[in-house]
């Protein structure tokens, strides 16, 4: 069910060759994806209805959602359920909105004055996933920092369901939100359309969210042939478990399969510091995997999932910095001993009882995060992801003075003399 390696019997090149995933190699993706992009960018709106009947086998009358519509739709909602939205609503701007900070002015020499001043990204697009999971959470872990930081438009675009809607969860988000429509486009058409612009939506300076191969192919080819950025390439979702003698099987199992049923291909990892423990979460795994509605999904991402036994803890992060996860689970009570040795996670889990559950759902923490081992470089969404950095600097008669024949000198070494002159004019006064 596992395949079980051993980590002292594995040569660089297969350590190398086991934590690489969603490889494109034959550019099977890129071609489909490149086409789908051509075509929104040439025919707009009637590409999306198009790709609507063919991808999600719906015929459209229009392409989005107003927001009396999203209203009519979230009176499905149960109280309960509303309450468990508006926790995780509440939980998630309190941890985003400490993000949100004016930085200090600094003198670097007298009269020098620098500083930072944020600015909100202008027009930013949401992709919320829809497919075999409708992502409610997903929609509030964008809204709420681009809310925060105060972008001016906020685009969002969802698949619309068999009957030309969206889940009654994700409208009741919009409620929540404050957001006036949603787009029913899904899949790579949705990056394309918020690239470009279509008749119905409107072209961004920024795209956001995850989604399958196809979507962050998308999002990878967008940002390298327009001005549009993306937050990250976040592509199918992973999690890597690091269990010695203290951990739980049934928790480690459960964890794994938690990450399992997003899709076929997610990947859930487990490095433990022994065989027997593989072993009675592989015996776990057979006992919670059957019972699952999503059964079928998580059984064909646990085919291509795998377990490493390794000789200690600095032994399995190792291990776990080369793999680089989205979501890393420390399933030890020894946590505090290794958590200054992580170099590259999306998001981390410390302990027995903290399942990665809660931070996909409502501890605060965003769930949008780098997978396929870009967490060796991007961060998670966060509210700085919105934002704007601008640096502005100030100088007075003593700084000019002060600073003026350093930079003189610089700009003669660069043999830039219209730099200098621009220095000299001021200080020969």
């Amino acid at each position: 069910m596992l395949k079980t390696y051993n980590y002292a019997n594995l040569s660089v090149a297969e350590v190398n060759n086991l934590v690489q995933r969603n490889v494109d190699a034959a550019n099977e993706i890129r071609t489909v994806v490149e086409t789908i992009i051509d075509t929104v960018q040439q025919q707009g709106d009637r590409a999306l209805f198009d790709f609507a009947q063919r991808f999600d086998q719906v015929q459209l009358d229009k392409l989005y959602l107003d927001k009396a519509e999203l209203s009519q739709i979230a009176t499905a909602l149960l109280p309960e359920q509303k309450t468990a939205l508006e926790i995780a609503y509440k939980n998630i701007w309190k941890f985003h909105e400490s993000q949100l900070k004016t930085e200090d002015k600094v003198e670097t020499m007298p009269g020098v004055t620098c500083w930072r001043e944020l600015r909100p990204i202008e027009k930013v697009g949401l992709y919320i996933p829809g497919g075999t999971a409708v992502l409610p959470s997903t929609f509030l872990m964008l809204g709420i920092p681009a809310r925060i930081a105060g972008c001016k438009e906020i685009v969002v675009c969802s698949p619309p369901g068999k009957n030309g809607k969206i889940n009654a969860f994700i409208a009741y988000v919009a409620q929540l939100l404050d957001v006036d429509r949603i787009c029913l486009v899904g899949g790579a058409q949705a990056i394309a359309a918020m690239a470009y612009g279509t008749e119905s939506i409107t072209k961004v300076d920024k795209i956001f969210g995850p989604g399958n191969q196809f979507v962050t192919k998308a999002k990878t080819i967008i940002q390298s042939t327009t001005i549009t950025a993306i937050d990250m390439p976040a592509g199918p979702s992973e999690v890597l478990v690091i269990a010695d003698e203290t951990a739980n099987p049934a928790y480690i199992a459960a964890d794994l399969l938690a990450q399992a049923e997003h899709g076929i291909d997610s990947q859930a990892i487990l490095v433990a510091t022994s065989a027997t423990l593989v072993e009675q979460t592989i015996s776990q795994l057979q006992k919670q995997l059957p019972v699952l509605p999503r059964a079928e999904i998580a059984a064909k991402a646990i085919e291509h999932s795998y377990a490493v036994v390794v000789n200690s803890l600095d032994e399995a992060m190792q291990f776990s910095n080369h793999y680089a996860p989205e979501h890393l689970i420390l399933a030890t009570e020894n946590w505090q001993q290794i958590t200054g040795s992580i170099i590259n996670a999306g998001s981390v889990f410390l302990g027995n009882q903290t399942p990665e559950s809660v931070g996909d759902y409502a501890s605060g923490t965003n769930h949008t995060l780098p997978t396929s081992a870009y967490a060796k470089a991007y961060s998670g969404v966060s509210v700085d992801s919105f934002v704007k950095k601008i640096t502005f600097q100030h100088l007075t008669k003593e700084g000019i003075q002060n600073i003026g024949p350093h930079v003189e000198i610089l700009a003669d070494l660069e043999g830039l003399h219209a730099h200098r002159n621009a220095v000299s004019v001021r200080t020969q006064q």
